[in-house]
Formats: structure tokens, C-alpha cells, sequence
């Protein structure tokens, strides 16, 4: 069912608040644009914007998604997220059990219409 492992992308994002990084998790699964979405955190993001260095709390979200999804789940991102320039990074999955990439693949299949 579900194509080579690299064909599999994890995703980076980041959130300012608990609430929005369960709505973006949600969101994304409910559009099947992603698979599963982990909320880590609080962490701790320290970076430059506007010419600043700022540190911040936030939570990190890892999802999980096809190459095929990507364009459309980071469209999504920038559509729900509050952040100006949110981050969306997409990192390639080199392997992975069979039966996991099987089950993401079908969570994320673009659903046909009768």
C-alpha cells in the first residue's frame, strides 16, 4: 500500500500556546494532511526576528505526512497558524516499519469521491 520510505516526511512546526498547537494538530489530521501529530513541549525557541533576538515558550509539533501531502499541509499551516512566518520544515524519512508507513500513507490518502 504505501510507496518507499522516502516518500515519508516529518514535519517541524512550532506554536506559542497549547491551544493553538491542538488546533493546528487537529486541523491537520481532520483535513488527512497528516497521519499523527506529537505536541512537545513547553520548550524553549530562542531566534532572530525583526532584527531581535527573542526567546520564547512554545510547543514543537512533529507530523507525520507523505511528500505527496506537503504542499498542501504547509498551506494549511500558514492558513491556521497566528505566527507571521511560521515554521514548516519538512525532513525525509530514510526507513521505517512497514506497517507504520502503511497506516500513514492510508491516513493521509486523499479521499475519493463516489
Amino acid at each position: 500500500m504505501s510507496d518507499d520510505a522516502e516518500s515519508f516526511r516529518v514535519v517541524l512546526t512550532t506554536a506559542d500556546s497549547p491551544e493553538l498547537a491542538a488546533s493546528l494538530a487537529r486541523g491537520l489530521v481532520e483535513r488527512r494532511l497528516a497521519a499523527c501529530v506529537n505536541i512537545v513541549g513547553p520548550i524553549r525557541s530562542v531566534y532572530r526576528w525583526k532584527g531581535e533576538v527573542v526567546s520564547d515558550e512554545e510547543r514543537l509539533l512533529v507530523i507525520k505526512t507523505t511528500a505527496r501531502r506537503f504542499p498542501a499541509l504547509s498551506e494549511a499551516i500558514r492558513e491556521l497558524h497566528t505566527y507571521e512566518v511560521p515554521e514548516v520544515l519538512a525532513l525525509a524519512v530514510e526507513a521505517g516499519d512497514r506497517r507504520y508507513l502503511d497506516w500513514l500513507a492510508g491516513c493521509v490518502a486523499e479521499e475519493t469521491k463516489p
